[in-house]
């Protein structure tokens, strides 16, 4: 179900230009989540980086929950990831919120010891849980409580949340690329320099601004962007026309932006993914403080680790050993014959371990699942004893 721009709430079109600010400024999510919280009625609003092994929250944000309740909460943690990956196993896509009262049945809802011992105590009746980043040992997650005084979340309720989450997506998406520091602390030239990624920012007909090191040697070595006429361009057609259309939506219209300028793939299917991802600057002060002249930042990363791919699906949709070997060369752009003849498999094995891939991953074509891995995978490789996400 799509929702008609024409009928959203301003409150809601002001919160989208307010989640992008936290972006380049992640001091601003505390603030932000108070105006999540307004928006849909919500007693509380947590924003969390989930450790699922070590069964703790590495890093979270919440208003309306006090200390106690957050440290009572933690010991749920597996207890929550379970349900939710059974729910998504079963079918609900990553562009949809999980609505505790309409995807967990009321028998079962009754006996959850989260239920039973935090939600229940506090007077929370739902719960949406709005799925941001997947990994086999993380995820990322925003969700918001409603209390027994609001009740639980109507249909046009979650039609909004299914608005929101691309735009939170994008958000902890690229505080990933830039570690969340915030670009005003430094001076913004040396901020972008820094990154091992490159970092285009290109005006309302997509001329180039500003380039930084990473990126400027990628126009210059003929790599997966160009600058033509001084605009910014894909070597791939389909994803330079996904790219321009997002930078002209971003102008003064990000609130339609959605899932457009999101893992846009840059390179060919035969070659290592490489993503790029649009970020709206012309609205907000600490995106505007970058460049006021630009309309948007492209982000665009070094070739993703394939291998690095293909455990992380492996761990998050239950892939065999077989399917997880198959995956590989399938990610590279192999047909399942090509994948077949590298494997040493018949050809009809490689189709049924494609088959099963499709299955559990939910996705029906080739690209649907390369644009799947790169939305599962941080956009540059964390170094050791960092997380994917920091506040």
């Amino acid at each position: 179900m799509s929702i008609a721009h024409s009928r959203l709430p301003q409150d809601l079109s002001d919160l989208v230009g307010r989640i992008y600010d936290c972006t380049l400024d992640p001091r601003l999510w505390k603030t932000t989540l108070e105006e999540v919280s307004a928006v849909f009625e919500g007693k509380a609003v947590q924003f969390a980086l989930t450790d699922i092994k070590r069964r703790n929250y590495l890093i979270t944000e919440n208003v309306g929950v006090d200390d106690a309740w957050m440290e009572a909460q933690q010991k749920h943690c597996r207890d929550i990831h379970y349900h939710e990956q059974r729910i998504r196993d079963n079918g609900l896509s990553m562009g949809e919120p999980m609505i505790f009262t309409r995807d967990i049945p009321p028998t079962l809802l009754e006996t959850l010891p989260y239920f039973n011992e935090w939600s229940k105590p506090q007077g929370l009746v739902d719960f949406a849980h709005l799925n941001l980043v997947r990994s086999p040992n993380r995820v990322s997650f925003l969700g918001v409580f409603r209390h027994e005084n609001s009740g639980v979340f109507s249909p046009r309720d979650i039609e909004l949340l299914r608005f929101l989450i691309p735009h939170v997506r994008r958000a902890v998406t690229i505080s990933n690329v830039l570690e969340a520091k915030s670009v005003r602390e430094t001076r913004m030239a040396e901020t972008l320099d820094a990154l091992n990624l490159g970092v285009v920012l290109a005006d309302e007909d997509s001329r180039i601004l500003h380039a930084n090191r990473s990126a400027e040697d990628m126009l210059r070595s003929n790599g997966p962007v160009k600058g033509v006429g001084g605009k910014l361009r894909a070597e791939n057609a389909s994803a330079s026309a996904e790219i321009k259309s997002a930078i002209e939506l971003a102008t003064s219209r990000e609130r339609k932006i959605e899932k457009k300028g999101i893992a846009v793939r840059l390179s060919d299917d035969c070659e290592a993914p490489v993503i790029a991802h649009v970020l709206p600057l012309g609205e907000g002060e600490p995106r505007t403080f970058i460049e006021p002249k630009a309309a948007a930042a492209v982000f665009i990363s070094t070739p993703m680790d394939e291998g690095a791919c293909v455990a992380t699906l492996k761990g998050l949709y239950g892939l065999t050993v077989g399917e997880a070997k198959a995956l590989a060369p399938i990610l590279s752009g192999k047909t399942a014959p090509e994948a077949a003849d590298e494997l040493g498999v018949a050809v009809s094995t490689a189709r049924t371990h494609l088959k099963n891939i499709y299955a559990k991953t939910n996705v029906t074509k080739q690209s649907e699942l390369m644009k799947l891995a790169a939305s599962v995978m941080p956009p540059v490789s964390e170094a050791p004893g960092t997380t994917a996400l920091k506040t």
